[in-house]
Parts: structure tokens; C-alpha cells; sequence
């Protein structure tokens, strides 16, 4: 007699533990807050535009990837971090590297090659980083960081120091392998990691709903029990509210979690894209309704908090940061030939 299977009753989200979590609203900023996200974010757009000048010169050699439209990520998240939090990233790494804080001097003269760049002339635009400043590296291997980040969180949780490891990357690197190792360990281990994907839409230049089965990169956690949160990576105050809880998250022993950063890039995938995937007045609205940058600068004038000679005064004095910068880098010597054998390896 033949017995009929039976059916397994349907389970809920809930049903699997996965925390059901929401966007929180965005941060209520004082005068004080809305002045220093400006500035930041002013810094990386401007020291962006020089890049993109010297490059176009022949300063700059190799590959260039621009941060120009996605300034609101960083800078809110580096608003939550405390001391000794590490920040990890891909190859779209000056932003995050200024947003640590780093010289921009160092960071130009890396990108042109020269001795006292950060990596001292050897690393260029893709390969900078600072143990000082917790800054782990750009890395041109795409996805190979989200690896690296979560080791670094586990030494965070081995060491019992209530750090935080934020690991950037990209909507493209969302769909590589070690992605998900990577996530199943630091959800077996709880570790303290934020997984930050810079969705911009375009991964190299191929739209999202074109390479992804799962657009919601939320969602990516789902089966590793990792909880999501889409945020407004134009708008630097959604940013840092959710920033905010996920440091919370891990610092109170919940392990992992995914903040997907809805956000676009002005310029190209790399210098060496003209972008035609996409059209002039895509970018160009963006531009003109969700410029980051711009969105701080409303709310400062409307708030009576900074006068347009304010701000003016404000740009002056972070494009003199940038020009001095780019002299720096460019009257720098080139690196001498021994230091091919310097930093080869480390004993230990």
C-alpha cells in the first residue's frame, strides 16, 4: 500500500531565527554634523577630480577607479566607527582611505607613484594601506577583501577588543564564491563584521537586473542567518543611523551583518571607461536629485546654519588641501630601486 509523503508545514521568515531588522530613520544632525559630513565628503569629491585630471595628464599610471557620487557611504559610515575599528575595501579605495583620515599628500603620491606615497610608490591607485589608521587595503582582486575582513573581525573577537571590521564591496563582487565562505564562518563564529555593498548599480558596467539573480543585496545573508538592510547611500545621515545600529549589532556579540548602500557612480567604471551602458541623463539626474553633497548643502543654507561665502570659504580651503596635495606628488622623487626588495616578506 502505497503511503503518501507528507507535506512539511511552510515556515515564516521568522520561522528561521533570521532577525527581522528595518532602515532606521535617518539621523537628526546638528549644526556641527552637517558641517564636518560637507567638508569630508567636499575632500573626497575634490581630491577625486584632481585624480581624474592627473591621470588624464599621464601622472598617474595603471588603473583609476573614482569614488565621485558615492561620498555618503564612507563618510557616514566613518562617523559610527571608534579607535582601533578597521576598515577594508576594494579597489575604489581613495575615498576610504581619506575618510580614515590618511594624508592626502601620502595618498596622491602613491597614486603617481612616488616615495612618499602610502605604499611608498609600489601599491598605486588600487593597493594603499595604513596599519596606523586601521586602514586595510584597497585590494584589486574582486572580493578577495570580504575575506580578508572577516579574518580580521575574527581577530577582532579573538582578542575580546570590541572592534568592529567594516568590509566594503561591490554589487559585481556580491556574486563571487568566497563571499559566501566568508559569510558562513562569520555567522557560525558571530564575528564583528559589517558587510557594506556599494550597490551602484553597474558593477563593471553591467546593469544589476543583468547579473543577479537576487537585485535585494539585503537579501544575500538570508541563508547564512546574516540580516539586511537596504540604506539611502545618497543621503549621509541614513548612512550613519544605520551605521550606528550595525556597530551596535556587533558590538554586542550578534555577530554579522549586511548594510546594501543604494548609491551611483558619476564617472566611469575605471578612467579607462567611457560608461556608454548607461545615458547622459541617467547620471545627470541623479546628479541634479540625489547628489550627496548637495542634499548637506540645502540643509545647511536652509537651516541658516552656513552662508554661501561659508561653503565657498569651505570649498576654498579643501581645494587648497587638494593642489597642495598634487604639487606634493608631483615634485615627490620616484622611489629608488632597492625598495624592489623591500616589504617582500615578514618574519614572524
Amino acid at each position: 500500500m502505497a503511503v503518501a509523503a507528507r507535506k512539511a508545514p511552510a515556515k515564516s521568515k521568522a520561522d528561521t531565527g533570521l532577525p527581522q531588522l528595518k532602515a532606521p530613520k535617518p539621523a537628526e544632525f546638528n549644526k556641527e554634523d552637517e558641517l564636518r559630513a560637507y567638508r569630508d565628503m567636499l575632500l573626497i569629491r575634490r581630491f577625486e577630480e584632481k585624480a581624474g585630471q592627473l591621470y588624464g595628464m599621464g601622472f598617474i599610471g595603471g588603473f583609476c577607479h573614482l569614488y565621485i557620487g558615492q561620498e555618503a557611504v564612507v563618510t557616514g559610515l566613518k562617523m559610527a566607527l571608534i579607535e582601533g575599528d578597521q576598515m577594508i575595501t576594494a579597489y575604489r579605495d581613495h575615498g576610504h582611505m581619506l575618510a580614515m583620515e590618511l594624508s592626502p599628500r601620502g595618498v596622491m603620491a602613491e597614486l603617481t607613484g612616488r616615495r612618499g606615497g602610502l605604499s611608498r610608490g609600489k601599491g598605486g591607485s588600487m593597493h594603499m594601506f595604513s596599519k596606523e589608521k586601521s586602514f586595510y587595503g584597497g585590494h584589486g582582486i574582486v572580493g578577495a577583501q570580504v575575506s580578508l575582513g572577516t579574518g580580521l573581525a575574527f581577530a577582532n573577537k579573538y582578542r575580546e577588543n570590541g572592534n568592529v571590521c567594516v568590509t566594503f564591496f561591490g554589487d559585481g563582487a556580491a556574486n563571487q564564491g568566497q563571499v559566501y565562505e566568508s559569510f558562513n564562518m562569520a555567522s557560525l563564529w558571530k564575528l564583528p563584521v559589517i558587510y557594506v555593498i556599494e550597490n551602484n548599480r553597474y558593477a563593471m558596467g553591467t546593469a544589476v537586473h543583468r547579473s543577479s539573480a537576487e537585485t535585494d543585496f539585503s537579501h544575500r545573508g538570508i541563508s547564512f542567518k546574516i540580516p539586511g538592510i537596504q540604506v539611502d547611500g545618497m543621503d549621509v545621515r541614513a548612512v550613519k543611523s544605520a551605521a550606528d545600529l550595525a556597530t551596535e549589532w556587533c558590538r554586542s556579540g550578534k555577530g554579522p551583518i549586511i548594510l546594501e548602500m543604494q548609491t551611483y557612480r558619476y564617472r566611469g567604471h575605471s578612467m579607462s571607461d567611457p560608461a556608454k551602458y548607461r545615458s547622459k541623463d541617467e547620471v545627470q539626474k541623479m546628479r541634479s536629485e540625489h547628489d550627496p553633497i548637495e542634499q548637506v548643502k540645502a540643509r545647511l543654507t536652509d537651516k541658516k546654519w552656513a552662508s554661501e561665502d561659508d561653503l565657498k570659504a569651505i570649498d576654498k580651503e579643501v581645494r587648497d588641501v587638494v593642489a597642495d596635495a598634487a604639487d606634493f606628488a608631483q615634485a615627490d622623487p620616484e622611489p629608488d630601486v632597492s625598495e624592489l626588495y623591500t616589504d617582500i616578506y615578514v618574519e614572524s
